[in-house]
């Protein structure tokens, strides 16, 4: 599914952006491997990502961020990233998480860090797969809640 997103969105690098995969070494090297052949990854943390996003070294380089929640997001953009834009893919199902949709679970506090981002003016979108069409995000968790 990675390979589908990367012809639509062309992209250099995928950076996996998470506290826990940048941590934990098998973890890393686990969700590096599944990255296209001909596209750079990496795991880094938020605090990091930040770092990497304002060094002159890679102005210009297009990169797809994977992020583990949506509270790391947050991090991110405290941190100095840029983002317009978030796709909430998938989120998996948990007993202790409210379900939004088929593929989407959410926390108290994935929703208030969804919350934050809206306010902070990044769109908020839901696609599972490329081809889908694109649905309003944060419009859909306030009718879900």
């Amino acid at each position: 599914m990675l390979t589908k997103w990367i012809k639509l969105l062309p992209a250099e690098r995928i950076i996996v952006v998470s506290d826990e995969v940048a941590e934990d070494p098998m973890r890393k090297t686990l969700v590096l491997s599944v990255a296209p052949s001909n596209v750079r990854a990496n795991a880094v943390t938020p605090e990091k990502m930040g770092r990497v996003f304002k060094n002159p070294k890679y102005a210009g380089t297009t990169a797809m961020l994977l992020f583990g929640n949506p509270a790391e997001i947050v991090e991110a953009i405290e941190n100095g990233v840029e983002i317009k834009t978030v796709n909430v893919g998938g989120m998996r199902f948990d007993p202790s998480k409210k379900q939004i949709t088929e593929s989407v679970s959410v926390t108290p506090e994935d929703v208030k860090a969804f919350e934050k981002l809206s306010t902070m003016g990044v769109k908020l979108e839901l696609r599972q797969l490329p081809g889908d069409s694109s649905q309003d995000f944060a419009k859909l968790l306030k009718q879900k809640l």
